[in-house]
């Protein structure tokens, strides 16, 4: 088949153009499916080094079906990406078994910094719910480099601990420890501070997140037993169940505070009762926090209900002579002593 000349210029002009768009520099398509490739790659590995990390922290020794099973990535890539992060010394296999070399271990370090810094800035200059920090965290730990992320922590004031109480990596790898033990582990009468709600697995943490514990909350144990642990906490009564109350830490008050005992939630304030503010739950973060200080929830203002919605949620408060109102949840982070 014969082509007169302006075909044949331009069928070639339609082929130099795929093959301008396929490989081009940087934005070709060759170029962009290959650098998807590798930053896929790049996260995999990273989530393979946090894993192991974290498998190694609580003393157990990882094979290679443990880690396949504890992420969601396909095992072929899993395998794959072992090998090159043996060879570039990262982690060392020897049998089945698996473990960090102290380069691996660094690596990791930095994904965590990256990730609990992330989940503090969520906290602090974000709305979003804490339900969602974790899984954005996720996302950006991935993403910033080494200099945003110092960025990052100066923007926040160089933070030692993320909002689940868990210990923040310096630049150096240096990590603070979590000075508490589960509270699955007091007896009963054991009074305590909660210092650290594990976030993993997500459907314990939501548990947690549903019965409204905060963390920074005196509490004392009620009841233990092999189905439930009973504990008070700020004037309302909380049962979990022992697997779920492992991931809460305490630390446990040797003199018990009385005053802080005491301590209840606005939102069991009833009507014709009078009280004064005591301070605001750590639960209670940024503008959410700043807002209501703005508003007159300060130390030492005495409050009380003037109006109860049909449904008790919002409910207005008296505050320094202005009527305010507030959802229950909001209530629920500020904290009061009954007069």
């Amino acid at each position: 088949m014969q082509y007169n000349p302006i075909t044949a210029l331009l069928i070639f002009v339609a082929i130099a153009s795929l093959l301008f768009a396929a490989f081009r520099p940087v934005k070709g398509w060759y170029w962009l499916l290959k650098n998807n490739w590798q930053s896929n790659e790049k996260t995999v590995m990273e989530d393979i080094l946090k894993q192991l990390y974290r498998l190694e922290s609580y003393g157990a020794e990882t094979d290679i079906n443990a880690l396949t099973n504890s992420l969601k990535i396909k095992d072929s890539l899993i395998i794959e990406a072992l090998h090159k992060m043996s060879v570039n010394e990262l982690v060392k296999v020897e049998g089945d078994l698996l473990r960090l070399t102290k380069e691996g271990r660094q690596y990791a370090l930095k994904i965590i910094r990256v990730h609990r810094l992330w989940e503090k800035y969520l906290a602090e200059k974000t709305g979003f719910d804490k339900s969602e920090w974790h899984n954005r965290a996720e996302e950006m730990e991935h993403v910033l480099s080494h200099e945003e992320t110092n960025v990052l922590a100066d923007q926040l004031g160089n933070p030692m601990y993320d909002p689940h109480g868990d210990p923040i990596p310096s630049t150096f790898g240096d990590l603070m420890e979590i000075d508490g033990e589960p509270l699955s582990s007091l007896s009963v009468n054991s009074v305590g501070r909660i210092v650290h709600i594990e976030d993993e697995p997500d459907v314990i943490y939501r548990q947690i997140l549903a019965e409204n514990i905060h963390i920074g909350s005196v509490i004392r144990v009620e009841e233990k037993n092999n189905e439930r642990i009973v504990f008070y906490a700020e004037g309302e009564e909380f049962v979990l169940a022992p697997i779920v109350a492992a991931n809460i830490t305490v630390a446990e008050l040797r003199k018990e505070l009385e005053e802080e005992e005491n301590t209840v939630r606005l939102s069991s304030l009833r009507k014709g009762e009078l009280a004064r503010i005591v301070g605001i739950s750590k639960e209670c973060r940024g503008e959410n926090r700043r807002r209501l200080l703005d508003l007159g929830f300060v130390n030492g203002t005495e409050i009380k209900i003037e109006l109860n919605s049909p449904m008790k949620n919002p409910v207005a408060y008296g505050v320094k002579g202005t009527s305010i109102a507030l959802r229950n949840d909001q209530a629920s982070k500020i904290l009061i002593n009954k007069i």
